[in-house]
């Protein structure tokens, strides 16, 4: 498990939730759809990390993604909003993904060059907005999340990729102090579970197609 240590920014937190709350609705502004030639692919020297958010439940509220970097500079995988789905090219190994909602959750993930991975964005009820979670999606025909099932074909059918466009690299850039210190408010009820409940939300070297 990826253990960091830092010291907390209250004021920051609150700062977050505005940042947060700026992005509803504005999905359009911030994220573009890449042209057919641009569709993210796999390439040998990366994996290919696909987050997508096929539920509808708080469509209004948009989720954003990122590769924690411990004490470094968090990597911005982009905004991932209800319908859609971000490619995010990771450097094969370990990585602690976070998504940011009203809440920050987390993903391990192990990850090999070469192949392609999916996450599923989760959305639940929280107490201002929607909270979301990273769930690993399988590459076996056993788990609940799993590429081989029909449920994820639909899900892949469904969500249309988006990327990063200057809209939402100007706005990481404005809120990077703030996203951080939301990543420090919750890591350590990350750090806190188990063993076995990190087991279940990791995404295996064998996830990958």
């Amino acid at each position: 498990m990826i253990s960091l240590s830092f010291s907390r920014r209250p004021a920051a937190v609150i700062v977050v939730l505005l940042a947060l709350l700026a992005l509803t609705g504005c999905q359009s502004r911030l994220m573009v759809a890449p042209p057919t030639s641009d569709l993210p692919v796999v390439v040998q020297d990366k994996a290919l990390v696909v987050f997508m958010r096929p539920s509808s439940f708080g469509g209004a509220i948009q989720s954003s993604v990122y590769d924690t970097q411990g004490e470094g500079q968090d990597l911005f995988a982009g905004v991932v909003s209800a319908g859609s789905k971000v490619a995010y090219q990771a450097e094969p190994g370990r990585h602690l993904f976070m998504v940011v909602g009203e809440n920050a959750d987390f993903l391990e993930a192990q990850l090999e060059a070469g192949k392609r991975y999916h996450v599923l964005v989760s959305p639940r009820m929280g107490i201002w907005k929607a909270r979301f979670s990273l769930l690993p999606i399988r590459n076996d025909g056993a788990s609940k999340h799993n590429l081989r099932s029909a449920e994820f074909r639909r899900w892949d059918e469904a969500t249309e990729w988006m990327a990063i466009g200057p809209e939402a690299e100007a706005w990481f850039r404005r809120n990077a102090d703030s996203i951080r210190a939301r990543k420090l408010e919750y890591l350590p009820k990350w750090q806190g579970k188990s063993a076995d409940d990190i087991a279940v939300r990791t995404l295996r070297v064998e996830d990958g197609i």
